[in-house]
């Protein structure tokens, strides 16, 4: 048993939240990815009518292997449930997300949606943030955005690709991910983050999910 047995049976549990005729929003990871695959299958044998809007190419591409009707976020008023992971959890049930560089689109779905429901392995799970903060930053505020961070206390380091050409987001927006050591007020240095000039997005969501999937090693999983 193994955490891939953990997130494949969480990813069937978690579609008792699906309910005919919803609009989804679905987010990227691991456990959501493998819970898209499932998702398909399900909507398939139960003949349902589902509508989802993915946050990344990357999901987008698997949601249309797997038959999923999808629409964009401005195609609709609401969102019935947002399925996503997570980098980091901490004991607040605040988030950190954009390891995969979709945390604008991930958070407007997260923002909006009537329940969230997230799912991550126990690796994810800490007292207080101590991995880097994924900052959204719009190009021509690179260095603004840089000398910011560094007041607050950051040490913001550009993401890049191969020949270390900066990432870019499929906003057109480039990322920091800024090491702030361990956080321990989350919701105040999102704030300061999110109130610099040239900032989109900030990876600390405070929005606390409705419910959290925990994938264990021993091959089974917990709902907090």
């Amino acid at each position: 048993m193994s955490y891939d047995d953990a997130i494949e049976a969480l990813s069937k549990d978690a579609l008792k939240f699906v309910k005919n005729n919803s609009v989804l929003g679905l987010g990227s990871g691991r456990a959501a990815t493998a819970f898209v695959k499932e998702l398909g299958k399900f909507i398939k044998n139960k003949k349902l009518s589902i509508r989802a809007v993915p946050t990344s190419l990357q999901i987008k591409l698997i949601a249309e292997q797997s038959g999923i009707h999808l629409i964009s976020a401005d195609q609709i008023e609401k969102i019935d449930v947002v399925f996503d992971g997570a980098d980091q959890i901490d004991s607040k049930k605040y988030l950190i997300k954009g390891g995969g560089g979709a945390l604008l689109r991930e958070n407007i779905l997260i923002s909006s949606a009537n329940k969230v429901v997230i799912m991550a392995d126990s690796s994810k799970f800490v007292k207080n943030f101590n991995r880097t903060v994924p900052v959204e930053v719009h190009p021509f505020a690179r260095n603004t955005v840089r000398k910011f961070i560094k007041k607050l206390g950051g040490q913001p380091h550009l993401r890049t690709i191969e020949r270390g050409y900066p990432f870019i987001t499929e906003n057109s927006n480039i990322i920091y991910d800024c090491d702030f050591g361990v956080i321990k007020t989350p919701n105040s240095l999102t704030l300061k983050i999110k109130e610099i000039p040239g900032v989109i997005e900030s990876g600390i969501f405070l929005r606390k999910p409705d419910v959290i999937y925990k994938a264990n090693e021993n091959g089974k999983f917990e709902i907090i």
